[in-house]
């Protein structure tokens, strides 16, 4: 149930982004656009971090979705029922297994990505792909959080 009065027969999400506040939700439905048309990481470890970060907000929009480009096949649900147990998961790449884990600490311990964790993260990723990973972390923390907080996570329809 939203937390605020939408409009009888508005999509929540249209409204949110287009109407409520048209020049933000602008900016912010760019920077979503932007994170699935031109990330370069490979879909498995986007969608292992996308995932783990959609866990944890418990976004029912961003728990269904399953991202897909046209290069790449879709990612099997095998991923997304291995990504919340990530440390144990037996078929997560080493590459997979850390993007889930930088998404955990980012969403749930930012304070604690000690030294030991960015030599890790430094031998698997370039410093560009840890950029693009944390750019894209930002908007599904932020987002997903906004769509719980308002509660429109459970109103839109994908």
């Amino acid at each position: 149930m939203p937390t605020i009065d939408i409009p009888e027969g508005v999509d929540p999400m249209a409204y949110v982004f287009g109407q409520a506040s048209p020049e933000i939700g602008a900016a912010a439905g760019g920077f979503s656009g932007a994170t699935y048309a031109a990330s370069r990481l490979p879909l498995r470890e986007f969608e292992a971090a996308r995932y783990r970060i959609a866990q944890i907000n418990d976004c029912q929009i961003c728990l269904s979705w399953r991202s897909q480009r046209d290069d790449q096949g879709p990612v099997g649900e095998d991923l997304y029922a291995s990504v919340e147990q990530w440390r144990s998961a037996p078929d997560l790449s080493d590459r997979e297994r850390l993007a889930a884990e930088y998404a955990e600490r980012y969403a749930l311990d930012h304070r604690n990505l000690d030294a030991e964790f960015w030599t890790r993260m430094r031998s698997a990723y370039s410093d560009d792909e840890i950029v693009e990973l944390s750019l894209c972390m930002a908007q599904w923390l932020g987002l997903g959080r906004l769509n719980q907080v308002l509660g429109i996570d459970v109103a839109c329809t994908i």
